[in-house]
C-alpha cells in the first residue's frame, strides 16, 4: 500500500510540471504571434500596403499609333506594320541578367555583351517605359519556342505592337528620315522639354528627316489603361481604358514616281537632284545618291551594319541635297546679272569683249576663261548663253565683295533655306569678316574675281541653289522649299495645309524687267544657237530655260590645262545644271549636282532634261505646257528669240 501512495504523488508532480511547460509554451507562442502581428500590421503596414497595390492594380501607358506619311498622291512612304516583341519587365525577385542570358540562348537573339550591358542599364533606368525590349520582329518559330517555355520566365512577355516600316527603302531615306530606339540623350531632351510623360511606353522617336522634324505631330498623345495584375506583372483583367490620340498623318509634296525615276537615272553616279515647283516651293523630288535602307535603324541597326555604312566611300549617310557644300560654278551667273543690272554695273545694251583671260589692274595673274581663245564681243544675253567667264570676272571685280555678299544673302546663300528637315548645312557666303574669322587674313581683290563664276570661297548646298533660281524663275518672289503639303487628323479628318511664311521683299529690284532679261539669257542657254544646254534639250516638246556649271574641285596652276584622265576620280570636276519649264509659267525647276562627272552641259543637263520630261510629259501631261502664241523678242546686239 505504501509503495502505491509514493507512485501517485510522483505521477501528480510530473503531470503538473508538464501542464506548466505546455502553458508556458502556449503563452510564448501567443506572444510571438502578437509580436509578429504587430510588426506586420503596425510597423510594416505602409510598406506592405504599397506593395500590395502595386501587385494588384497597375496603370499601363497605351502608345498612340504613329501618323502615316504619304506622298502627294497618297502613296504610303512610312507605315506601321504589326510585329511581335519580347519584352522584359524588371522584377526584384528575379535576376534580370540571368533571364536575358537564358532567353538569348533559347531564342537565338544573338545579343552581344554590349547589348546585354545596355539592356541591364535600361532595366534599371527606364522603369517608366514599362519594360525593356529584348528583341523585336520575332519570327513565328521564336514565338512558338517562347510559348512552350514561358512558364520559366514569368517576368518576360511577348507583346504585339506596331513598328515603323519604309516600303521604298533607300529611295526616300533622305526625305522621310527614320525612327529609332529612344536613347538617353532623347530622354534628357524629352525631360527638359516637358514631353517625357507623353512618351511612356514608347520605344522609338524620329531621328532624321520628316520623322524628326514633325515628331510632335506624328507621335500623338499617349493613353492609359488601368489593369489588375498578378505578382509577376501579368495582366489579369482591364479595369479602365483611356484611348490614346493617334498621331497626325502627313501628306508630302514629293511624287514617289519622280523620286524613283531619279534613282534610276543616277545609277552609280554620286550626287543629288532637287525638283521644285517654283510658284509655291513644293519639293516634287529630292534624291541623294548613294542612299541606304532606313529599316535596320528601326529594329536597331547592328554594329557591323553601321560600320559598313560609315566605311562606304560613297558616304551614303550624307544628304547631298541639303548637306553637301559645293562650288555652284556658272549656274549662278544669271543671279549675278540681276545684281549687275540693279546696281547699274551692266546694261542689256552694253557690249563686252571676251578675251581668253581677265587680269586685275597691275597684276600679271590670269583668270582664264573656260574657252582658251575667248568669246569675242558679247552682251548680257550672250554672256549667259555661252557662259563667258571673263564677263562675270569683270562684273564681280566692279561690284566688289561687299555688294556681292549682300545680294547672295538676299538670295538665301549662307543660311538655311527653311526646308522642313533638320539636316541642312549653311554653305559659305564669303565676305571680308568671314575670311578674317576663318583664316585670320584680309580679303584681297583676287578673292573677289572667282566669286563671279561661282568659285573661290563660295559654297552652296543644292537646295540653296534651287531656292535662289526658283526666286529668279518666279520673277523675284521667294518661296521656302518644303516637303509638307498638308497634315490630316485621322480622328476628325481635319486638314491643315502648309503655310508659306517667306517674306516677299527679300529681293526687290528697281525694275522687274531685270528678272525677265536674265531669264531670257537662261532661255538662250537651252534654245539659242550657242547655248551650252541646247544639245541636252534638243527636240523637247516644251520650252525650258537653264544654266550649266562645271565646278573645279582642285585648282589648276597657271599655264597648266585641265586633263581629267590625269587626275584622281575624286579630283575631277563636278557637273551642275539648273533648268525650269515651261519658260513663261514654270511648273517645275530641277537642280542637279553630279560629283566628279565632268561638264555640266554634257553630264548634268541630260539628267535635268529627263526629270522635266518625266514630270511634264509622263506624270502630269495635261497641265500648262507653254504659251500657244509664240512671241518674237529682239534683244541686245540684235538677236531675236521666240518665247513660248
Amino acid at each position: 500500500m505504501g509503495k502505491q501512495n509514493r507512485n501517485e504523488e510522483l505521477e501528480l508532480r510530473v503531470f503538473r510540471s508538464r501542464v506548466f511547460i505546455c502553458i508556458g509554451i502556449s503563452i510564448l507562442m501567443v506572444v510571438i504571434l502578437f509580436c509578429n502581428l504587430y510588426y506586420l500590421q503596425i510597423i510594416s503596414y505602409q510598406d506592405y500596403k504599397t506593395r500590395s497595390n502595386e501587385n494588384s492594380i497597375k496603370v499601363m501607358p497605351v502608345v498612340p499609333p504613329r501618323g502615316i506619311i504619304y506622298d502627294r498622291n497618297l502613296v504610303v512612304l512610312a507605315d506601321n506594320a504589326p510585329v511581335y516583341h519580347l519584352v522584359l519587365f524588371p522584377n526584384k525577385q528575379i535576376k534580370t541578367k540571368d533571364t536575358i542570358v537564358e532567353l538569348d540562348k533559347l531564342l537565338e537573339l544573338n545579343l552581344s555583351e554590349k547589348d546585354i550591358s545596355r539592356l541591364l542599364y535600361e532595366s534599371k533606368t527606364r522603369k517608366r517605359f514599362s519594360g525593356v525590349e529584348l528583341s523585336n520582329f520575332l519570327s513565328e518559330e521564336q514565338i512558338a519556342t517562347f510559348a512552350v517555355n514561358s512558364y520559366k520566365y514569368p517576368n518576360a512577355q511577348i507583346v504585339a505592337n506596331l513598328k515603323r516600316y519604309y516600303p521604298f527603302a533607300d529611295i526616300t531615306t533622305h526625305t522621310t528620315g527614320y525612327v529609332s530606339r529612344i536613347n538617353q540623350n532623347d530622354v534628357k531632351k524629352l525631360a527638359s522639354s516637358g514631353k517625357l510623360e507623353n512618351y511612356e511606353g514608347s520605344t522609338e522617336i524620329g531621328k532624321l528627316g520628316i520623322e524628326k522634324f514633325y515628331e510632335d505631330s506624328l507621335h500623338g498623345e499617349t493613353g492609359s489603361t488601368k489593369v489588375e495584375v498578378n505578382s509577376h506583372g501579368q495582366v489579369i483583367r482591364t479595369l479602365n481604358y483611356e484611348p490614346p490620340v493617334p498621331g497626325k498623318d502627313l501628306k508630302l509634296t514629293i511624287d514617289i514616281r519622280l523620286q524613283y525615276y531619279a534613282q534610276e537615272i543616277f545609277g552609280h553616279m554620286k550626287g543629288a537632284v532637287v525638283a521644285i515647283d517654283p510658284s509655291n516651293g513644293e519639293i516634287l523630288a529630292m534624291y541623294s545618291n548613294p542612299s541606304y535602307d532606313p529599316n535596320p535603324f528601326v529594329r536597331g541597326i547592328r554594329s557591323g551594319e553601321y560600320k559598313r555604312l560609315l566605311d562606304n566611300p560613297g558616304h551614303p549617310l550624307i544628304n547631298r541635297a541639303t548637306q553637301g557644300g559645293y562650288a555652284p560654278a556658272s549656274t549662278v551667273k544669271p543671279l549675278l546679272c540681276v545684281m549687275g543690272l540693279n546696281e547699274k554695273l551692266i546694261t542689256t545694251k552694253g557690249n563686252f569683249f571676251g578675251a581668253p583671260y581677265f587680269k586685275l589692274p597691275g597684276s600679271t595673274h590670269q583668270f582664264r576663261d573656260w574657252r582658251a581663245w575667248g568669246h569675242g564681243w558679247m552682251d548680257l544675253y550672250r554672256a549667259i548663253e555661252i557662259s563667258a567667264d571673263t564677263y562675270f570676272y569683270d562684273l564681280a571685280y566692279r561690284a566688289g565683295i561687299n555688294r556681292i555678299h549682300d545680294y547672295l544673302d538676299r538670295y538665301g546663300f549662307g543660311k538655311k533655306t527653311g526646308i522642313d528637315i533638320s539636316e541642312e548645312s549653311l554653305g559659305i557666303n564669303p565676305s571680308r569678316d568671314w575670311k578674317k574669322s576663318r583664316f585670320n587674313q584680309q580679303w584681297h581683290l583676287g578673292d573677289t574675281v572667282p566669286i563671279g563664276i561661282g568659285q573661290g570661297y563660295w559654297t552652296s548646298t543644292l537646295m540653296q541653289l534651287a531656292k535662289a533660281h526658283a526666286t529668279l524663275a518666279n520673277r523675284g518672289v521667294t518661296r521656302t522649299p518644303h516637303l509638307l503639303k498638308e497634315m490630316v487628323d485621322p480622328t476628325t479628318n481635319e486638314i491643315t495645309a502648309y503655310t508659306q511664311e517667306e517674306p516677299e521683299d527679300t529681293l526687290k529690284v528697281t525694275d522687274p524687267q531685270y528678272f525677265e532679261d536674265c531669264r531670257i539669257g537662261m532661255y538662250l542657254v537651252v534654245n539659242g544657237p550657242e547655248g551650252t544646254g541646247r544639245r541636252a534639250f534638243f527636240g523637247a516638246k516644251y520650252k525650258a530655260a537653264g544654266k550649266s556649271g562645271t565646278a573645279q574641285v582642285v585648282s589648276i596652276k597657271q599655264g597648266e590645262k585641265y586633263n581629267a584622265a590625269k587626275l584622281k576620280v575624286e579630283h575631277r570636276d563636278n557637273a551642275l545644271f539648273v533648268a525650269y519649264a515651261p519658260f513663261k509659267q514654270p511648273r517645275i525647276l530641277v537642280a542637279v549636282i553630279l560629283e566628279n562627272e565632268g561638264g555640266g552641259s554634257t553630264k548634268a543637263a541630260p539628267v535635268a532634261r529627263a526629270m522635266i520630261d518625266k514630270y511634264l510629259l509622263d506624270l502630269y501631261p495635261n497641265g500648262y505646257m507653254g504659251d500657244p502664241n509664240p512671241q518674237v523678242v529682239k534683244f541686245g546686239m540684235g538677236g531675236t528669240v521666240v518665247l513660248q
